[in-house]
């Protein structure tokens, strides 16, 4: 029996509180009513992108493993891998590699390309993917491997969590030889015997980057070596918290610690049982992912997403049973009294009910002889903070009544210490649209990657902010049809791999 307290914060938008309560019978069942939004974010760019493609890919090979894949879900997500493979190749430079905006940038990406290699290689058996595609990724990356056996870094790198002193280089071989090893298993390759030998003269025991270690104890199990992973996996273990994830703060969550947990669980699953580390140990960190997931069954951003729905998915493959059945019942001190059952025919099947006491205090109780995934979402608006350290933003709007289709000026400053990829999200006003010059003059600015106009909103992509780096963006909107009435519109900033930074 669990107890779940529903709390609002002391400053919240009066009105925009809303709850519910939702059963499932299957760990991924989440994930699979949502493929198509995975995060309340853009795929404005090459790694976004390919949100739309991978998880697909586990959650088929998921239920084709189980015996559940039906041919209304199997043509939903071949659909979104064709698709996706589609789109990722706009992002292909023409040495085979790929970035995160395309010929744009002005070389391809490392770790990107790493992605994009093995997430195709993992396709080609639901979708038909040009063998070239993955041969090109993987000669570029064979090519970038210096004397040491460590892969050089090349492009820019967004993703934060490969970056940090002696790390860097090591988080970026580690992640480049298991991508290499889930092509075809060889782990006598040169190139990634070349990788695992520049990881072993790393001294793990003296990397105190538990992303990097975490990285590592997946890549040593692909390759075989029971003593390195026994040792990495152990090392995490020491360092973790009683809650089945690794090392990370009690506060401030981001994507880097989800991912890492991830590939601690994905290490765990895809070698021999360790003693001390079995199953059980694992539903410990099945059971903390699971709580940070989002309503739609994905996490904060693209990496952590794809990494947790490929753990999840192999773990839910590891336990999976057909048999028994459970009623869940969901009660409150208002008088609610909703039973939820779940058994072999309908566990794939999303069951919810909205809440209508908020606050309020529920009970969930489940009988029977299954596994069940339960989860209250909670959803309110805030008022903007008067006070945030990791940007500053502002607005100054002008308007020109003399013109027939009245136009203002929007001017977005932004600043942080350090970032990863930056997006400015920029909520049209009903009834305006972004006047075509100014679209041209956004692209042309030195620090923008790409602009996006699509179902009422603008993204700007920026490469990063430098600590004190203030940047100002000039937006002209005119009218497009007369609205009465106009509600005002929200500007947000945020870092796309720590999203706790969002500042409106």
């Amino acid at each position: 029996m669990l107890y779940c307290v529903l709390r609002l914060p002391e400053e919240f938008v009066n009105g925009s509180e809303r709850a519910s309560v939702s059963v499932l019978g299957d760990l991924m069942g989440r994930a699979m009513k949502n493929l198509d939004k995975l995060l309340a974010m853009p795929y404005g760019c090459g790694e976004q992108n390919m949100l739309l493609f991978a998880p697909n890919i586990f959650i088929l090979d998921y239920l084709k493993s189980t015996g559940q894949l039906k041919d209304s879900t199997l043509k939903t997500a071949v659909g979104y891998l064709e698709s996706g493979y589609q789109r990722e190749l706009n992002y292909k430079h023409d040495d085979g590699s790929y970035s995160a905006f395309g010929m744009s940038d002005p070389s391809g990406n490392t770790w990107l390309t790493a992605f994009v290699m093995k997430s195709f290689n993992a396709a080609k058996k639901y979708i038909f993917v040009d063998p070239r595609n993955i041969e090109d990724a993987r000669t570029w990356l064979s090519g970038l491997q210096k004397p040491n056996g460590c892969i050089q870094s090349v492009g820019k790198l967004f993703h934060n969590g490969m970056k940090g002193g002696v790390s860097d280089d090591v988080s970026l071989t580690a992640y480049v030889a298991a991508a290499m090893l889930e092509l075809d298993g060889n782990a006598t390759d040169p190139v990634v015997q070349n990788c695992l030998k520049c990881l072993e003269t790393a001294q793990p025991g003296n990397i105190t980057n538990l992303y990097t270690v975490a990285l590592m104890s997946y890549t040593f199990t692909l390759a075989g070596d029971e003593d390195m992973r026994s040792k990495l996996i152990t090392q995490l273990d020491q360092q973790s918290t009683n809650e089945g994830k690794d090392g990370a703060s009690e506060t401030d969550l981001d994507s880097v610690e989800v991912e890492m947990t991830s590939y601690v669980l994905l290490a765990l699953l895809s070698g021999p049982s360790l003693p001390d580390f079995g199953l059980d140990y694992a539903a410990g960190i099945v059971r903390w992912l699971a709580q940070q997931q989002n309503p739609f069954g994905g996490f904060s951003s693209t990496q952590d997403t794809v990494v947790a729905l490929q753990a999840l998915a192999k773990y839910a493959s590891a336990t999976y049973s057909p048999e028994g059945s459970t009623t869940v019942t969901v009660t409150s001190a208002g008088g609610l009294n909703k039973h939820f059952t779940v058994n072999k025919e309908n566990r794939l099947l999303y069951q919810e009910e909205k809440l209508s006491e908020i606050p309020g205090e529920y009970t969930i109780k489940a009988e029977g002889r299954s596994c069940v995934l339960a989860q209250i979402s909670l959803f309110y608006n805030i008022p903007p903070p008067s006070d945030f350290s990791a940007f500053q933003i502002s607005t100054n709007t002008s308007g020109r009544c003399d013109l027939p289709r009245p136009e203002f000026m929007l001017f977005v400053h932004g600043r942080r210490e350090e970032t990863n990829m930056v997006v400015i999200n920029i909520k049209l006003l009903s009834g305006y649209i972004l006047q075509d010059d100014s679209l041209k003059m956004l692209k042309e600015n030195r620090l923008v990657k790409r602009v996006d106009v699509e179902e009422g909103f603008i993204n700007i992509y920026l490469d990063e902010l430098q600590n004190g780096q203030e940047e100002t963006l000039d937006v002209t909107l005119e009218e497009d049809q007369p609205v009465q009435n106009l509600k005002p519109a929200v500007v947000k900033v945020y870092d796309y791999y720590q999203t706790s930074t969002t500042l409106c």
